[in-house]
């Protein structure tokens, strides 16, 4: 699993089937420390999440399986809210 903060959020109205319903958020990847890692991707929403949100992620192919009809499409899923980092 990899960590992330929601910055963003997609609005595309031509999509792959797969993708229709879904919720897309900008993700910045971070570490423990908050600090952003990497570079900006997009994720499906599973939990609700909102900008300003911490989030855990899960990718490839347990991101693909999250969802009732499995979507090719799919690389990072939305799995978690982080409430707190503890040291």
């Amino acid at each position: 699993m990899l960590m992330a903060e929601v910055v963003g959020s997609v609005v595309s109205t031509q999509k792959d089937p797969s993708l229709v319903g879904k919720k897309l958020m900008i993700i910045q990847p971070i570490n423990s420390h908050q600090e952003k890692i990497r570079f900006q991707q997009v994720a499906a929403d599973t939990v609700g999440a909102g900008i300003g949100d911490y989030v855990l992620l899960a990718s490839g192919s347990s991101a693909r399986r999250l969802f009732s009809e499995p979507s090719d499409a799919v690389d990072y899923a939305i799995v978690g809210i982080i409430d707190t980092f503890d040291l």
